[in-house]
């Protein structure tokens, strides 16, 4: 249902198409198996007859009518050949046709008249990425009528996007081509909500203002059937001017139905309340996220700055999203942080920092400002500042600080050097690597070194070894989850170890660690040294939920320790194994719902010897398990309908499509802790592996349960708990 027009003065311009005196003639709809009499093709790109859809090894193709189209992807794209009409007469005014496909003078649909082409129309495509989607295109053929015309669809290209799809040639009074259409606004209500159907034409938007196109982006507007969703664009920023909203649309549209002003967001009735909307984990009211971004503790909050497409369910339009928390848990957005500064220039990854010393001069002494870098993908790595707690950024004047092929700056004080450095993925002689920049002020900065063999979406951080102050090393991380540990002296990372290592397995991409955690205070009465906190979240990339306004989620966020592995060989020598470690923060016990639903320990040990159920009726929980396995090979839990499989044989543990190791730490006993929401199932094992599975539990299936192999097993400790939403609904 849409929402009602609001109250308010508003223009709509658009053109009016005069009705139709004379039916339409079809020329062709493509959807025998043959083209039809009088039709003939030529070479090998249009086969015998109408392609029935999507071809082999073909992008899904969309926006024909009917079953059957021309497309000439036959074989792919090397195949090339014609295909041309019989003559037929010239009767109306416009001639329409559905085109999709390569934009080439090579891939075209031609009109011909007296043996001459008059008309002639490609697809859209010309680069990787773009769509199969079939579009309206309207030749004016009013100086043609009565004249016999010959219509002839050409691929000549072999290269990328050498094909061409049309289909439903018609002849018509009616213009069916999408035409400008504007809708002006005195802008009074605080947003523009936009009519989005998934799968839908992509069209450009602009918005502008003052004769100045102020934000500008592709969305999945809704011109055909009921809307999937409303996108919501924040216009305050414009509050009593006039802005005017710009799309290409189809004569028969109304872009009224399209865009209307509103108070609200769309849908804040429902929010959080979704069918499949994750109950803990960070999902974002509507729109596509991806990497987290700017990670910083400030005040007493949490900032989760994220990449953002506010207009639709998949990638595209990179904006930062903005998010805070008390809790890491409890997130309330605060909107847009980053708009692009213009189409095709996206604000691409990043980090952000508390200017404590107030370097820059952008902030005051007492109120030292936040900062942050990220990539403008026209222009390089950028700085933005914020003077009243990362509501709002200002640009540095002087951007970008930093041009070269690469991405996703990450911001760190180095302490010790009192200067800044910037660890940024770059591409250099044909290869990956992380390069380091320093700064004294984060404005003017020197390249210092770069270390091979990374990819994307930096990290870098010290931490103490088994908690020792007085003994730190440096982590550097990127987007895979694979990391090294070594030394860094402001300019320059040297590993210990040249190979590196894994913590994070499965869904897990892009992750970056707050800067300026909080201080954990020591407990009393124990030697427990003062320490930072070092919480670190991930892009749960490829956990989807269909049907709903938002896609993608967040990790649970998790702390990390650096621990020394390594066990004591033969000559008692401690082998040295640094590894970073992970368990879900301590702020996921404050959603535990009431009391565990199942608890073990001593003296009241488990011994499963067959099938156990621990638990029923649950929807997300926080499960946590010291297994002795005793005799069993392996163990398999079912998870709400998902099997997660511990082998204690091979040492390994899978769930679904992904496998990691599970470690002996020669104890004989293995620490599980399993957190299930409604998208994902996360994995933390022997305190060093973690794994982020992409999976919606079964409806009809609410337990938890256990079922060894081999022998019994014994839970020495364990509880299960409920974990209620964390929106409160």
């Amino acid at each position: 249902m849409r929402p009602a027009l609001p109250a308010l003065a508003l223009f709509f311009l658009a053109p009016v198409a005069a009705a139709a005196a004379r039916p339409d003639i079809l020329v062709a709809d493509f959807e025998g198996d043959t083209y039809g009499d009088g039709w003939k093709t030529t070479g090998t790109a249009f086969g015998k007859g109408p392609a029935k859809g999507t071809l082999p090894n073909q992008m899904p193709v969309s926006g024909y009518l009917g079953k059957g189209l021309v497309n000439s992807y036959l074989g792919g794209d090397a195949g090339t050949g014609t295909l041309t009409s019989p003559e037929i007469k010239i009767e109306r005014k416009y001639l329409n046709f559905l085109v999709g496909g390569g934009k080439h003078a090579g891939t075209c649909v031609n009109l011909l008249v007296g043996g001459k082409v008059v008309r002639t129309a490609t697809g859209p495509n010309d680069k990787p990425g773009g769509t199969e989607h079939l579009d309206w295109h309207t030749w004016d053929v009013g100086e043609f009528e009565g004249k016999a015309a010959v219509i002839q669809i050409v691929d000549e290209v072999k290269g990328g996007w050498g094909h061409i799809n049309v289909d439903h040639i018609v002849q018509s009074d009616r213009k069916q081509q999408a035409e400008l259409m504007t809708r002006d606004f005195e802008v009074g209500s605080r947003y523009l909500l936009l009519a989005v159907k998934t799968g839908a034409p992509r069209r450009r938007v602009q918005f502008v203002v003052d004769k100045r196109t102020v934000r500008e982006f592709d969305i999945e507007l809704a011109t055909e059937g009921k809307p999937d969703f409303w996108a919501t664009a924040d216009v305050s920023a414009f509050k009593g001017k006039k802005l005017g909203v710009e799309t290409m649309l189809p004569a028969d549209v109304k872009l009224a139905e399209l865009v209307v002003a509103s108070d609200t967001w769309a849908g804040a009735d429902k929010l959080y309340t979704e069918k499949h909307r994750p109950l803990f984990h960070f999902t974002s009211r509507t729109g596509w996220l991806n990497d987290p971004n700017g990670l910083v503790y400030r005040d007493g909050e949490w900032h989760l700055f994220y990449q953002h497409n506010p207009f639709g369910r998949e990638w595209g339009n990179m904006h930062w999203g903005h998010a805070v928390s008390k809790d890491l848990f409890r997130w309330k957005e605060e909107g847009i942080a980053l708009y692009p500064k213009r189409y095709g220039d996206w604000a691409f990854s990043g980090s952000a920092v508390v200017d404590k010393a107030n370097t820059s001069g952008w902030g005051a002494n007492d109120k030292p400002p936040l900062a942050l870098a990220y990539t403008s993908t026209g222009r390089g790595e950028c700085i933005a500042y914020s003077t009243d707690n990362g509501r709002t950024w200002k640009e540095y004047e002087k951007n970008p600080v930093v041009r070269h092929a690469g991405r996703d700056p990450k911001l760190v004080w180095y302490e010790k050097g009192k200067h800044w450095v910037m660890a940024v993925y770059t591409e250099f002689q044909g290869k990956q690597w992380i390069a380091f920049h320093t700064s004294s002020d984060l404005k003017g900065w020197t390249f210092a070194s770069r270390i091979e063999g990374f990819f994307e979406c930096p990290d870098l951080f010290e931490l103490p070894v088994n908690e020792d102050p007085k003994n730190t090393k440096w982590v550097l991380y990127a987007a895979d989850g694979k990391y090294l540990v070594g030394d860094f002296d402001g300019k320059e990372f040297k590993p210990d170890f040249k190979e590196k290592k894994q913590l994070w397995y499965g869904r897990f991409y892009a992750a970056q660690t707050f800067d300026n955690g909080p201080v954990d205070r020591p407990r009393p009465g124990t030697d427990s040294p003062v320490r930072s906190r070092r919480v670190q979240i991930g892009w749960a990339n490829g956990i989807t939920f269909p049907g709903t306004p938002f896609n993608q989620q967040m990790t649970v966020p998790v702390e990390l320790r650096l621990v020394n592995d390594g066990k004591r060989g033969a000559d008692l020598t401690p082998h040295v194994d640094l590894r970073l470690h992970a368990e879900p923060v301590r702020e996921l016990s404050g959603l535990h719902n009431g009391k565990p639903v199942f608890a073990a320990g001593p003296p009241d040990e488990v011994v499963c010897d067959g099938p156990r159920v621990l638990a029923e009726g649950l929807d997300a929980f926080d499960a946590v398990l010291l297994v002795e396995p005793g005799k069993a090979t392996g163990l398999a839990i079912d998870l709400r309908g998902t099997k997660l499989v511990c082998d204690f044989a091979k040492h390994t543990l899978t769930c679904k499509d992904v496998t990691a190791p599970l470690p002996d730490k020669g104890f004989g006993l293995y620490h599980l802790r399993v957190l299930v929401d409604r998208g994902s199932v996360e994995v933390f094992a022997q305190g060093g592996v973690a794994m982020s599975v992409a999976a919606i539990p079964d409806e009809k299936n609410t337990k938890l349960q256990l079922v060894p192999n081999g022998g019994a097993i014994t839970i020495k400790t364990g509880a299960v708990n409920r974990i209620k939403s964390a929106w409160g609904k």
